[in-house]
C-alpha cells in the first residue's frame, strides 16, 4: 500500500475550508496502523538512545487504541478529522524512521550527534501534540476510555517538548578526550576507549563489522558532505577497533584487498578465504583451538598483545596453538588460479631480537617490591612499572600474585623516583576493573593524594591520571572527592605542566559528575583555576574548562560563583570569535546560566550577542545550533 500523500498544510498553517482527500478513508486509518505496528516491531535500540526510544515506543502503544477503534468503527471523516489524521501519519512514520535509525544506525554517529538526535525525537514529539490537539473525538464514535488516555498522553508530550537536555555528560567528555589526538597516548586515555567501548558496545568483532557497515552507508547518504564529522566518525572507529585487536581500517571499501585484486575488484571473494580480523583474502590461513581460522601473522599479533580469546567467538582459547588449515589454503590457490589472481607476496616479518635474559620472573620482581634493600625495591619497581605497561597477561600476572598491596606499600617511600615508577605502575594496572577495586580497598587514594601534592612534576600528573581512571567506578568518585582529591587536582591545575592540567581537567571532570563534588570543586577554588586556562590560549583547553564550567553550573551554590556579569562577557567573546567547538561550549553554559538568571542573559544580549545567535543558529554545528535557537527563544522572554 503507498504511503499517504501529506497534505499541503503544516500544524502551524490555518485550517483549510476543505482537505484534498489522497486516499479513501478507510485506507488512512489502515495506513496509520500499518505505519505504528512496523515502527512497534523494532525491540533493541542503541544504547545511547535506549530511553528515548522506549518512550516513543510508549507513546505509539498508547495511540494504537484510538486507531484501532477508528477502523473498527470506520466512521465518515470530517475535512478537519482526516487533517489531523494524516499530519498524525507524517508524525507517525517520521517516528519510524527515527526508531530505525537508533536500531541499525551507526553507534558512533548516535553518540556524536546526540543532540540532534534528541532533537530529532522532540520534533516527533510536536508533531503527534499537534495532530491530536483538538482531535474531534465526538465525530468520531471514540470511546471516553480512549478519549481520555489519548489526551493524557498529549498532555505528557507536551510536557516532553520543554524537558530540558539530557545529554551524557561523561560520554561527550570521554569522546572529546579522545578526539584531541595526544601525541603521547597513555594507559590512562586506552582507559577511556575502552569505556567508551563498553558503554557505547562496541567491543566484539561481529559489533565492529555491523559498526563498518553503518558507517559506510552514512559516507554514502553523505556523499563528501560534512567532512569533518565523517573523519572523527571513521577516526574513532579505527581506535575502537585497534584495542579490540582489529587490524581493518578500510572503511570506504568492501574488504581490504591487495594490489594484486585490484585490478579485478568486481570478482566476488568467497567469505571463507577472508581473514575474520584484517577482511583480507588469506595466504597461510591456520586453526585456533576455537576452529575458527584466521591468516598467521594476524593472530598471532592478536596472541602476541595478550589476548586469550577467539576474536570471532570470544570464547577463551584452551591452547595458543596453530594449526595450518591445508584443507583451505588449497581451496585458495585453485581459485586464484582459476580467476588468474596472483597471491599478494607479504614482506617477512622482521626477525623478533632475542633477549639473552629469560622471561621476567614476575613472582620474584613482586616479592622485590617488599625487600629490605632500596636497591632491590628500585631495580624491581622500575620493572614492574615497564611491564605492567606492555600487555593484559603481565597486569593479570602481576595482580595474581599480589603486586597491588606491595606496590601501595611503597607509595609512601621517601624516594621520588620509587614514588614516581610506583603509582605509574597502579596507573598501568588501573586499566582492568578488578584492579581499580583492588587498588581503592587496599587503601591506596590517600597515599596517591599524597604524591599528587608533594611528588615530583612526574609523578604529580600520573597520581592525576590514576585518580582519573580509578574514578571511573562511581564508588570511587565520592571516596576520592571526601579525602581530599580535588583541592590538589585543583592546585595542579593552576600551577601544573601543560600535560599535568590536561591530566587534571579529565580526572576533575570525571569526578565533579557528582553533586558533592561540585561543591568541594568550587570551594577548592576551581573557578578561578579555570578562569585561567580560558585564559591561556596556548593551552588549547578551553573546552575542556567550559565542560567543567557547565557541569558546576547545575548546582545552586557553584552557579552563584560562576554566574557573574564578567564571566558571562567572556562566553560572549568566545561566542563571537572562538571555533566552533568553543561556541559550542560556550552557549551551553551560557543557556544553563541564563536559564536560572534572566539578568545573566540579558547582560550578555547587551553586547550584540543576538545577531550572533542568529548566525550559529543557521551555520553552526548541529548542537550549537540547538543551543542557539533556545537561547533566541529565551531571549524573547527577557
Amino acid at each position: 500500500m503507498p504511503p499517504p500523500t501529506q497534505p499541503p498544510s503544516s500544524p502551524d498553517d490555518p485550517e483549510p475550508s476543505s482537505v484534498a482527500r489522497e486516499m479513501d478513508d478507510e485506507d488512512l486509518v489502515e495506513e496509520l496502523l500499518v505505519t505504528v505496528n512496523s515502527a512497534r516491531a523494532f525491540a533493541e535500540f542503541r544504547r545511547t538512545q535506549r530511553k528515548e526510544c522506549a518512550n516513543l515506543l510508549r507513546w505509539l502503544q498508547l495511540v494504537l487504541p484510538l486507531l484501532e477503534e477508528l477502523r473498527d468503527a470506520a466512521p465518515r471523516l470530517t475535512d478537519d478529522a482526516y487533517r489531523r489524521l494524516a499530519l498524525l501519519g507524517r508524525a507517525l512514520a517520521a517516528a519510524r524512521r527515527l526508531l530505525r535509525s537508533c536500531h541499525d544506525g551507526s553507534k558512533i554517529y548516535l553518540a556524536l550527534e546526540s543532540e540532534t538526535v534528541l532533537a530529532k525525537f522532540r520534533s516527533v514529539y510536536e508533531k503527534m501534540h499537534s495532530a491530536l490537539d483538538g482531535m474531534p473525538y465526538a465525530e468520531l464514535a471514540i470511546s471516553d476510555e480512549v478519549k481520555e488516555q489519548v489526551e493524557l498522553m498529549n498532555a505528557q508530550l507536551m510536557r516532553c517538548k520543554k524537558r530540558t537536555d539530557t545529554q551524557d555528560m561523561e560520554l561527550s567528555m570521554d569522546i572529546m578526550v579522545i578526539l584531541q589526538n595526544k601525541e603521547d597516548e597513555r594507559n590512562a586515555d586506552r582507559a577511556i576507549l575502552e569505556r567508551l567501548a563498553k558503554k557505547l558496545e562496541l567491543q566484539t568483532l561481529a559489533e565492529l563489522r555491523a559498526e563498518t557497515k553503518a558507517i559506510k552507508k552514512i559516507i554514502n547518504e553523505r556523499n563528501g558532505q560534512q567532512g569533518d564529522s565523517t573523519k572523527q566518525i571513521i577516526d574513532l572507529l579505527n581506535k575502537f577497533k585497534e584495542i579490540a585487536g582489529v587490524d581493518e581500517k578500510n572503511v570506504l571499501g568492501d574488504v581490504s584487498m591487495p594490489r594484486s585484486l585490484d585490478k579485478c575488484p568486481s570478482l566476488m571473494i568467497p567469505n571463507d578465504f577472508l581473514c575474520p580480523i584484517t577482511l583480507e583474502i588469506m595466504t597461510d590461513p591456520v586453526i585456533v583451538a576455537s576452529g575458527q581460522t584466521y591468516e598467521r601473522r594476524s593472530i598471532q599479533k592478536w596472541l602476541d598483545s595478550g589476548e586469550r580469546t577467539c576474536p570471532k567467538t570470544r570464547q577463551p582459547l584452551a591452547h595458543l596453538s596453530l594449526a595450518l588449515n591445508y584443507a583451505l589454503k588449497n581451496l585458495i590457490l585453485q581459485w586464484c588460479e582459476k580467476n588468474m589472481v596472483e597471491l599478494q607476496k607479504r614482506e617477512p616479518e622482521p626477525a623478533a631480537e632475542q633477549d639473552d635474559k629469560p622471561k621476567e620472573d614476575i613472582p620474584s620482581l613482586v616479592e622485590g617490591l617488599s625487600s629490605l634493600h632500596p636497591d632491590v625495591q628500585r631495580k624491581a619497581v622500575k620493572k614492574i612499572r615497564m611491564l605492567s605497561k606492555e600487555s593484559p597477561e603481565n597486569r593479570l600476572l602481576i595482580a595474581d600474585n599480589g603486586g597491588i598491596p606491595a606496590l601501595i606499600g611503597l607509595l609512601a617511600c621517601p624516594d621520588k623516583k620509587v614514588q614516581e615508577n610506583t603509582v605509574t605502575s597502579l596507573l598501568n594496572l588501573s586499566i582492568d576493573d578488578k584492579n581499580k577495586l583492588l587498588i581503592t580497598r587496599g587503601g591506596a587514594i590517600p597515599l596517591i593524594i599524597e604524591i599528587l601534592r608533594n611528588g615530583s612534576p612526574e609523578a604529580q600528573e600520573n597520581s592525576a591520571a590514576t585518580l582519573f581512571s580509578l574514578s571511573m567506578l562511581d564508588e570511587n568518585k565520592a571516596a576520592i572527592g571526601s579525602l581530599g582529591g580535588l583541592a590538589p587536582l585543583v592546585e595542579l591545575l593552576r600551577n601544573g605542566s601543560a600535560r599535568g592540567k590536561k591530566d587534571a581537567a579529565t580526572a576533575i571532570f570525571n569526578l565533579v559528575l557528582t553533586q558533592q563534588n561540585k561543591a568541594r570543586a568550587t570551594q577548592a577554588g576551581i573557578v578561578p583555576a579555570l578562569l585561567r586556562v580560558i585564559d591561556d590560549k596556548g593551552l588549547g583547553m578551553v573546552d575542556e574548562a567550559l565542560s567543567i564550567f557547565l557541569l558546576l553550573s547545575s548546582h545552586a551554590a557553584c552557579r552563584a560563583e560562576i554566574g557573574t556579569t564578567a564571566f558571562v562577557e567572556k562566553l560572549v567573546r568566545l561566542i563571537k570569535d572562538g571555533t566552533p567547538k568553543n561556541k559550542e561550549c560556550a552557549l551551553s553554559v551560557l543557556l544553563e546560566l541564563g536559564t536560572n538568571s534572566k539578568p545573566l542573559l540579558v547582560h550578555g544580549l547587551r553586547f550584540g550577542l543576538h545577531e550572533d545567535l542568529s548566525k550559529i543558529a543557521k551555520n553552526g554545528t548541529s548542537r550549537a545550533q540547538r543551543k542557539a535557537n533556545s537561547l533566541i527563544q529565551l531571549a524573547r522572554k527577557c
